[in-house]
């Protein structure tokens, strides 16, 4: 399984559903999956992240601005604010997932998708909420 390709999809979904601003539904997801190229378990993961991270959606964003200082999370980039609630679901309720994978991840596709300076934004972020997860 690529996992990585997998985040990649997930990310796709959440700036969707997070651009309209509506519910993602099965008929969504059967639209997006219609002109990719994936293995079984590539979109079953996806669709873990997709459907853990909107179905805990307030509570991600909570933390996510918990541990952003002086940023209001609707005025940060798109991009990255879908990296890190996809992140952030991983790193509180995936525990099969390290966090420092988690954390990675996170950041080499906000290298491919987003600007130069999201990279070690998104890390210090993750890494703040990573720690007082793993206190927790």
């Amino acid at each position: 399984m690529k996992r990585r390709k997998a985040r990649e999809y997930a990310l796709q979904i959440l700036f969707q559903a997070d651009f309209t601003e509506k519910k993602i539904n099965s008929r969504d997801l059967e639209e997006f999956w219609l002109d990719k190229k994936y293995a079984k378990n590539t979109r079953e993961f996806a669709e873990e992240i997709i459907h853990g991270t909107l179905s805990r959606l307030d509570e991600i964003d909570k933390m996510i601005e918990k541990f952003t200082e002086n940023w209001i999370l609707k005025r940060m980039a798109a991009v990255d604010r879908n990296i890190l609630r996809f992140a952030t679901y991983e790193i509180l309720y995936r525990k099969d997932i390290p966090s420092a994978v988690t954390i990675n991840e996170a950041i080499e596709i906000a290298k491919k998708y987003s600007s130069k300076e999201s990279a070690p934004f998104i890390n210090g972020i993750l890494d703040r909420l990573a720690k007082e997860a793993d206190k927790a």
